[in-house]
């Protein structure tokens, strides 16, 4: 992927930069938005396995047609499948949680991160170094990434298929209306059912133990899904989390930066290339890809041992590092210095992997399992709608069709009035927060 811009720019498919730019990549960002929504509800109802399936057997086509389709219709089409492929996303990372135990999970989310980490980094790598020693063609990188793709898509037949999933295949007494106990196994006594055990993965293997006879029955039960429950349960959640003050402003600032991050690293190939002409020179875009994604899993490890308020300061820490990011994708648009656009990549990259992980450790460290991907869902759903506005008007050929230097001057501002929000937002918590410490001193 980090050569994809050279290789679509390149003898093999011919496309001009606008096309490319304007009219090509601008494809996915739609396709993405508009699949994300019914594959996360047909990622439960199917429970995962097919989803993770379909994902293997889209990217198959899309690195066939990068292979082998020609003209502009062609690769738009590519990138409606790559759309089908990033959205099926959610199906590969929430598998996993159906079919381990819950004590599991942070070990089980540990290893799938660095599977897709290890994976990433070792393809850029390997494109670099087959590019830049060996002489390779980009056409053959694209046939080892289809052929790892293929191995991967067939490795996926043999994942045990689920039982249950997070919304439409669990049992819920609520939900059924018939009784059921529990055998405590440590004292030997029967206790009532509660929620959080039945959603326990394992539970129903050993501790279920329906009364009168009726385990038949409520199997089917159980199959009969209700979607419109399950969409009201959705809407009674997503009311409930996002009226917390703390919850809604880190959720913020991840549709927001998300949007421009999702911007940056879609055409950054493409601003190192009218910086430095790819066919004048080599290029070191893989290198780049590896060192920013390693440099980044650094500093999440490093933000986990970090000890502070963010209930206090967090507002203000986002602030200044959004700043960050706008400065750093600002010299990336003006200092047209090839190696200075490389090393601010690698800053801008660096700084968001390090505040979505805060982010995400705080939002997540209040929810359920349920509303966990209920808000991860939601917070990358406005995303990708604000993506998809920013698209429109600024990229589309249809819209501005801005050239990618002016782009890129756009999306520095916005990190900035991203900092600015949040710079206010913060400063108005500090006071309140000290004006109410004063109030509970004068008091007391």
């Amino acid at each position: 992927e980090p050569f994809l811009t050279r290789y679509l720019l390149g003898p093999h498919k011919n496309l001009s930069e606008t096309q490319v730019f304007n009219e090509i990549y601008p494809v996915w960002t739609y396709s993405y938005l508009a699949l994300l929504f019914p594959v996360f509800l047909a990622t439960d109802y199917l429970r995962y396995k097919p989803v993770v399936l379909l994902q293997g057997l889209s990217l198959i086509v899309t690195w066939f047609m990068l292979l082998y389709a020609q003209g502009l219709r062609a690769v738009q089409f590519l990138e409606f499948f790559y759309g089908i492929g990033t959205a099926t996303d959610i199906a590969y990372y929430s598998y996993i949680y159906s079919i381990v135990d819950v004590n599991l999970y942070q070990k089980v989310t540990s290893y799938c991160r660095s599977a897709t980490l290890v994976g990433y980094t070792v393809g850029s790598v390997s494109g670099q170094v087959l590019v830049s020693v060996a002489g390779w063609s980009l056409f053959s990188l694209n046939v080892i990434s289809l052929t790892s793709i293929s191995i991967a898509f067939g490795t996926a037949w043999f994942l045990p298929m689920p039982r249950k999933s997070l919304f439409f295949h669990h049992v819920s007494s609520q939900q059924l209306g018939w009784e059921m106990k529990v055998m405590d196994c440590k004292n030997g006594s029967a206790v009532r059912d509660h929620p959080n055990v039945q959603r326990a993965p394992g539970w129903e293997d050993e501790t279920k133990v329906p009364l009168k006879g009726e385990g038949h029955s409520a199997e089917k039960q159980e199959q009969k899904v209700d979607i419109v429950k399950v969409l009201k349960d959705l809407w009674r959640d997503f009311l409930q989390c996002y009226s917390s003050r703390t919850m809604l402003c880190w959720s913020v600032w991840w549709a927001l930066s998300t949007c421009g991050y999702f911007q940056v690293i879609n055409y950054a190939q493409g601003l190192w290339e009218m910086v430095l002409p790819s066919h004048s020179t080599d290029i070191y875009n893989g290198a780049v890809e590896a060192a920013s994604t390693l440099l980044g899993a650094v500093a999440v490890f490093v933000v986990g041992h970090i000890k502070t308020s963010w209930a206090m300061w967090g507002e203000v820490a986002l602030a200044l590092f959004s700043f960050l990011i706008a400065a750093a994708v600002y010299i990336m648009d003006t200092v047209r210095n090839i190696w200075v656009c490389y090393a601010s990549y690698v800053v801008f990259r660096i700084i968001y992997m390090l505040l979505i992980t805060i982010a995400t450790f705080q939002i997540a460290t209040n929810l359920s399992v349920e509303r966990y991907a209920l808000v991860f869902g939601v917070n990358t759903f406005i995303a990708l709608a604000l993506q998809t506005l920013l698209t429109l008007i600024v990229v589309d050929a249809s819209g501005l069709g801005l050239d990618i230097f002016t782009q890129f001057m756009i999306y520095a501002s916005y990190f900035a009035a991203i900092s600015l929000v949040f710079l206010g937002s913060g400063i108005y918590s500090i006071i309140r927060a000290y004006r109410r410490r004063q109030q509970l001193q004068s008091r007391s």
